[in-house]
Order: C-alpha cells, then structure tokens, then sequence
C-alpha cells in the first residue's frame, strides 16, 4: 500500500527545491538548444531540473516509473504500477525569452488511473495541485467545481496556429469559426499553465492539436478534480504515452465545442 500523503509531502519540497533553483539560475544566461528545429527550444536547465527530480525519486520510491520529456526517465510501453510524468519547464521559450510564464507539471498515476497532479510557478510561487478525489487546490485553497458559461461569453485559449492552415490541419479544419463566436482569445505559450487556468476560471476552454503526456499529465488531474472536460478534439480519452489533440474546457461548454465546431470537418 502506498504512502500517498508522503508521496504528496515529497513532491511539494521537491517542487520549492527545484523552483528555487530555477530561479538561482536567471543570474546567468542558459545554455540553449534545440529539439527537433530553431522553435523547439532545451536549456541546460530544463535538464539538470529533470535529472533532480529523477534523482529524488529513484532514491526515495525506488519501485516507481519515471516518464519524462529530456528523457531521464524510463523507457515504458505501458502504465502498469506508479508512474511520474514530468515536465521539468513546460514553456521553454517563455523560460528564455521572460524568465516567467512556465511551469513545472507533475502527473503521477497508478495503473494508469490519476492520482497526484502538480503544476508549480516558480516564479510566482504558486502551486496548483489536486488529489484524486479530493478536489483540487490553489496554494491553500481549495478551487471550486467550475460552472458552465455560455459560448458567446468564454475565453479560449488557442495558439495562432490552430487559425491557419498548416501540416496538421488543412484550410476546413482551422477554428476561426469558433474564435469569431467566443467572447475573446489568448495563448500564453505553456500548456500547463493554460489547464490550471481553466481549473481556476481564468480561461473557460483551451484547444491545441498536438501535446505529449509531460505537457498535460498534471493539469488534466487538477482540472477534471475540479469538474472540467479533457479529451481529444473527437472527444476521446487522452493517450498517457503518446501525442494527443487536446480540448480543455468547463463543463457544458466541451460538449458545445466539439459539436458545433470540431465534428464539422475535422479528421
């Protein structure tokens, strides 16, 4: 039987830990790099943060699995048993271009079912974090169940890509029609950021077409702890160990999106 109290106590000094010395380090510039083109950005510490908290949890939960994106952590083809998945700094560019508007995201599942979820701004020094069961927090409080809101007064979070035509959608698919019928849009260039703000009311939906499981394992536990939606674009269960389209939204309104904007076209 696992200790989840301890577990959770753990990984909130871990995350002060690591903020900590995220912060310590914008007295130097990064060492950047890149992934897969110029866009796709790795610092030195978007590393060392992951290889903490590998680290940590090998020498303190040795039986647990780690999937992480630098790829410290394990190479798993399944679920089976307690698995972190850790983003170390989820909005990279953000991280080196501002020194703020990243994260820190932690999921942490059991045969594949939610049970711990973190997302810490180190910066603002601010953690949202659910139990599953529990509900879901924000510091010292506890969030409420979110409430539906009506299309034409939410505010989506959407990236300008998802407005064009482009390699993953084709000119019908793009979600113009959508952004032209809600109150307003904005994008603030981290996933894990954006699903703490649907679970706190602050964005009512988020929508992009391509993440990986660091990118949302945290915030899916907060916001469906707090009555949110997280599925694909087609409404499906999200694949923990794979790439995924995304929709994140109150209640009511999940089900008002995929409707009337994304079944018409999307493939």
């Amino acid at each position: 039987m696992e200790n989840w109290t301890r577990i959770d106590q753990q990984v909130k000094l871990w995350l002060q830990e690591a903020g900590n010395k995220i912060v310590t380090s914008f007295k130097t510039s990064p060492e950047i790099m890149y992934k897969t083109n110029p866009d796709d950005l790795v610092t030195n510490i978007d590393q060392e943060t992951e290889q903490f908290f590998t680290d940590k949890i090998r020498e303190a939960f040795p039986g647990h699995h780690i999937l992480g994106e630098e790829g410290f952590g394990d190479p798993l083809t399944d679920l089976e048993g307690i698995v972190w998945i850790i983003d170390p700094i989820d909005g990279t560019t953000n991280f080196v271009h501002q020194q703020r508007n990243f994260m820190i995201s932690i999921g942490i599942y059991e045969d594949g079912s939610p049970r711990l979820g973190y997302v810490y701004d180190v910066v603002f020094k601010e953690l949202y974090y659910a139990k599953a069961g529990e509900g879901a927090y924000w510091n010292d409080m506890k969030l409420p169940p979110l409430k539906e809101v009506p299309l034409e007064q939410a505010l989506i979070g959407i990236n300008s890509t998802w407005l064009t035509s482009n390699r993953l959608l084709e000119p019908k698919d793009t979600l113009v029609p959508l952004v032209n019928d809600v109150r307003g849009t904005r994008s603030y260039g981290s996933a894990a950021l954006e699903f703490v703000f649907v679970a706190t009311g602050r964005l009512d939906a988020y929508i992009t077409m391509r993440l990986s499981p660091w990118d949302f394992a945290g915030g899916k536990i907060i916001v469906e702890e707090v009555g949110g939606k997280v599925t694909n674009v087609k409404g499906e269960p999200l694949h923990l160990l794979g790439k995924n389209s995304i929709l994140v939204a109150r209640p009511g309104l999940h089900e008002k999106i995929i409707q009337d904007y994304l079944s018409k076209g999307m493939n």
